[in-house]
């Protein structure tokens, strides 16, 4: 991912082919060691490409996968569920009367 951002930044500045010294370079500059067998295999599939239409076909893909939301937990089933839902109702409300006894008769503006 470093050997990509290097690449696409010497890109965006102007440098439609950076070469793997240049993307070395970048790396180098903010204190990260490039791997030479990924630089090389990165060069090997971008060579000839446009960074412009490579940066547009992943937002098209990027658009495509789902990003959750919509899942959800599974719905509960049968009476018991129903039963265990009452029961935590009834300790909520429990619980809720238990926490305003805390004040012991002061309000927080009194």
């Amino acid at each position: 991912m470093k050997h990509l951002a290097a690449y696409l930044l010497l890109g965006l500045a102007g440098n439609t082919s950076p070469s793997a010294s240049d993307i070395t370079e970048v790396l180098e500059s903010v204190g990260i060691e490039a791997d030479e067998d990924r630089l090389e295999k990165l060069l090997s599939e971008l060579k000839g490409k446009d960074i412009n239409e490579l940066i547009a076909e992943g937002s098209n893909k990027l658009a495509s996968v789902p990003s959750g939301g919509a899942g959800g937990a599974p719905a509960a089933g049968g009476a018991a569920a129903g039963g265990a839902a009452a029961e935590e109702k009834e300790e909520e409300k429990e619980e809720e009367k238990e926490e305003s006894d805390d004040d012991m008769g002061f309000g927080l503006f009194d």
